[in-house]
């Protein structure tokens, strides 16, 4: 049993290219239509968002939901490289409008993983004169929507970006090349810290000092198979250097190091207002690449069940960045939704019990989505999708997440209700 922290509030997460739906101009559905989604289903239905969103909002205020982690679709507000589609902004200033009448507070993702073609086609991140096109993007989406809009993550998992994009290949453009991946991280990083200066700035200018701007950062725990082995435990150091820790250096702190080049100038600084973090699994490893630790919990994508890994992973970044955490997703892909209820409680609890400042915890996700290359196979939603109706319907899952808001906590009761009877799997 637990309560929640004082200042802790709990919400959800989406993205725009996972929940929206439309057949747009963009790399995931290009990605799509080259049959590369494992289980062949279509990012163009998703959930069908764009046009459901008041009743996803009816039901992220029904459930009690204190905030939301939302993003916009670049395709979608500038479906070419030199156009504006002004019923897009109109359309999310709508919902945004919406959200907050209903009392929840909000996080704008501008950047996750989505790219249109347009930009695609011109090299996307892999080139630094490329980086306009994205600082363009920001610039609309705070001239836009800063006047509603005090909280924005830059951009979403750039290691997972571009090691899944440039380095495995199997997210668009496919490419496997480690320089383009370290290009691509050393770009994302430039565009991150620019951005978070021109939020600042726009937002000032706009009157406003409340602004909050980070990146969300996608942390792992990488341990050896064997701790005593000596190449497991360098592999395991070299990995986790080379996923995540020189570049949450040079996203926070501007220190740019091997293999990452300081090529656009960026001075030493602090740039970001809090640490915002995206975790689900630990990393066993036995040489470069990941592994699964024998006989641990895993979950229906065989990810390991690791909640000691959250505390980690914030211990980590605090240690160089002295700043409010949140932990902007975390959650797992419980086909049956038979084991969430522990997962949530047993995350939610270390997280509580820390002496770290959390302040937030956004749950992914709100409701099952398009979940990249496994396509509509994997749920991870608090909120039922069938794809052939649309239909929504909250899970146990949901109701139990509900009831630790209203009851600032996790009581014997709910725990009995929930819990108890819930076990992990191997």
């Amino acid at each position: 049993m637990f309560k929640l922290k004082p200042d802790l509030l709990l919400g959800t997460a989406s993205a725009a290219t996972q929940i929206e739906g439309g057949d747009l101009n963009h790399n995931w559905n290009d990605w799509y239509n080259r049959g590369k989604i494992k289980d062949g289903t279509d990012p163009a239905r998703a959930n069908n968002h764009y046009d459901r969103w008041q009743e996803d909002a009816d039901i992220m205020a029904s459930m009690g939901l204190r905030t939301y982690r939302f993003g916009i679709e670049w395709a979608r507000l500038c479906p070419t490289g030199d156009t504006v589609d002004e019923t897009a902004i109109a359309h999310y200033r709508e919902e945004i409008l919406y959200l907050k009448e209903k009392g929840i507070s909000l996080l704008l993702t501008i950047h996750h993983f989505t790219n249109p073609m347009w930009f695609e086609k011109k090299g996307g991140f892999t080139r630094s004169e490329n980086n306009k096109y994205y600082l363009d993007l920001v610039a609309l989406v705070v001239k836009s929507f800063g006047d509603l809009i005090s909280e924005y993550i830059t951009i979403n998992e750039p290691n997972v970006y571009a090691t899944q994009s440039f380095f495995y290949g199997d997210w668009p453009p496919g490419e496997k090349s480690i320089k383009q991946a370290m290009n691509v991280m050393r770009n994302m990083a430039v565009c991150h810290i620019k951005a978070y200066e021109m939020i600042h700035k726009m937002r000032e200018e706009m009157g406003f000092k409340d602004t909050k701007v980070s990146f969300a950062n996608h942390l792992r725990v990488f341990d050896p198979a064997n701790p005593n082995n000596l190449y497991h435990k360098i592999c395991a150091k070299l990995t986790h250097y080379f996923f995540q820790g020189a570049l949450t250096k040079a996203m926070c702190l501007g220190q740019f190091k091997w293999p990452l080049k300081n090529t656009a100038n960026i001075k030493p600084g602090e740039y970001c207002d809090f640490i915002a973090i995206n975790y689900y699994t630990r990393s066993t490893v036995t040489n470069f690449g990941d592994g699964v630790k024998k006989g641990s919990y895993r979950n229906d994508l065989g990810w390991e069940i690791y909640p000691e890994g959250l505390i980690r992973c914030a211990n980590e970044v605090y240690s160089i960045l002295k700043k409010p955490i949140y932990i902007t997703e975390n959650g797992t892909c419980d086909n049956n939704d038979t084991f969430r209820c522990r997962y949530i409680y047993d995350h939610l609890k270390l997280l509580c019990e820390s002496d770290l400042p959390f302040e937030r915890y956004y749950h992914w996700c709100f409701c099952d989505n398009f979940e990249w290359l496994e396509g509509e196979s994997s749920r991870f939603g608090l909120v039922h999708v069938d794809y052939e109706t649309q239909e929504r319907t909250i899970k146990e899952s949901g109701r139990f997440y509900s009831e630790i808001i209203r009851a600032d906590g996790v009581t014997e009761e709910i725990y009995e209700k929930y819990v108890k009877s819930q076990e992990y799997h191997y």
